[in-house]
């Protein structure tokens, strides 16, 4: 059924154009739960809980979460054009950028350093416009958009269009700035004030929505609207780590994500498009669950092998961490020579567990690549899904 002021209405401005101006969260007519969206709900609540258990179990799980941050962030800036992978963040970390290094790397690591700036801010400083601000400024410091405006909300009219598009062709123009603070003060207070009245991830559906309609940077909205999300199931405990990103599940549905989006702004339909999103964090956490368990079992099983070898040990615990060494780094976190380091790494290069990157005689890289080859697997459980949603990637807005 549709409710056309539901979730607001678009109001012509003195400029000519029409800008959407959001209704307040909850959603009015309150969100039904049919048997449809009640069980997607118990699903992902499940497939959350499920997560976060194993999670608890891993040994050293700040290595794995380390992984699962820059694997996010690669995916979530691909979305907004950028060409770097995972492989070019762990090499720019290594410091071993090469002339083959996409010159857009530094907006990656960025993300990863927005991610982690949030979730350090969380214990003193809860989810609120002052910390999404800070967010965004460590997101967009020195990059692509760095000019406009980084921590600040904006004070002029932004829009979302395709390439090249302006502001008479504009597929959806956010409030005008003077109505950004009043819709991002009611989305704070439907954060704090919802807690008791809506569940979790519904909460999380409804917010992420509302953050994107509001559009309240210049740039990077999108990279913020998706951090939301696990800022959010941090926050409030569903995750004691950050595993659960949607930004691939996202990327591979542009086309109905965005449609989805749409039919909330014009026909008030909330129900669609959570359900969406409900089968996302699904799939997602199913898929990261699996590869968490892939990469314990890969992990026990390459120790096993050198269970005698105490420096091997910490070498392996070291490229959990970061994957991509070269003989210098190695020698210095196992406090060797370099001959016995690269003694090391070839031993492992034999076995499989190395493989050379550079081809050079000198300064020459390896990289962990069947702990970041489960990454990739993880990233194809995400994209090749049964459901309903499944949808062929399309172009769509960017997160201007």
């Amino acid at each position: 059924m549709d409710h056309p002021h539901r979730a607001g209405r678009f109001v012509q401005q003195t400029s000519g154009y029409r800008a959407f101006l959001p209704a307040p969260l909850p959603p009015d007519p309150p969100i039904r739960y049919d048997g449809e969206l009640q069980t997607l709900l118990s699903s992902a609540d499940r497939d959350i809980g499920r997560l976060d258990a194993l999670a608890a179990l891993l040994p050293n799980p700040d290595l794995f979460v380390a992984m699962y941050v820059r694997h996010e962030a690669v995916l979530s800036s691909q979305i907004e054009g950028t060409q770097s992978t995972l492989e070019d963040v762990l090499a720019y970390e290594a410091d071993a950028v090469r002339d083959e290094t996409p010159g857009d790397v530094a907006e990656v690591v960025n993300y990863v350093r927005a991610m982690n700036y949030g979730l350090a801010r969380l214990p003193e400083l809860p989810l609120s416009l002052r910390l999404l601000r800070e967010i965004h400024a460590e997101l967009m410091q020195g990059v692509r958009g760095g000019h406009k405006s980084p921590g600040e909300f904006r004070t002029s009219q932004n829009w979302i269009g395709g390439a090249g598009a302006t502001l008479a062709d504009a597929a959806f123009i956010p409030p005008p700035p003077h109505e950004v603070m009043p819709a991002l003060g009611q989305l704070e207070t439907f954060l704090h004030d919802a807690r008791t009245s809506v569940p979790l991830l519904v909460r999380c559906a409804l917010a992420h929505a509302q953050f994107e309609t509001i559009h309240p940077f210049l740039d990077g909205n999108g990279r913020v609207g998706r951090l939301l999300v696990t800022l959010m199931l941090c926050e409030d405990g569903a995750l004691s780590r950050p595993l659960l990103y949607l930004s691939l599940y996202l990327k591979a549905r542009r086309a109905e994500y965005y449609d989805r989006l749409t039919a909330i702004r014009l026909h008030g339909h909330w129900e669609p498009w959570i359900a969406f999103f409900l089968r996302g964090v699904s799939s997602t956490a199913q898929a990261a669950s699996r590869t968490a368990r892939a990469i314990v079992a890969m992990r026990d099983g390459h120790r096993a092998t050198v269970a005698r070898n105490a420096k091997a040990l910490t070498l392996l615990d070291h490229l959990l961490q970061q994957p991509t060494v070269s003989i210098k780094r190695v020698a210095q976190t196992l406090g060797c020579t370099a001959p016995t380091a690269a003694k090391l790494v070839g031993e492992f290069e034999a076995r499989g567990w190395l493989r050379e990157l550079t081809g050079y005689g000198r300064n020459r890289l390896w990289r962990y690549q069947p702990y970041v080859d489960l990454f990739h697997h993880d990233a194809l459980d995400v994209l090749i899904d049964d459901s309903p949603s499944a949808a062929v990637p399309a172009s769509g807005p960017s997160d201007t």
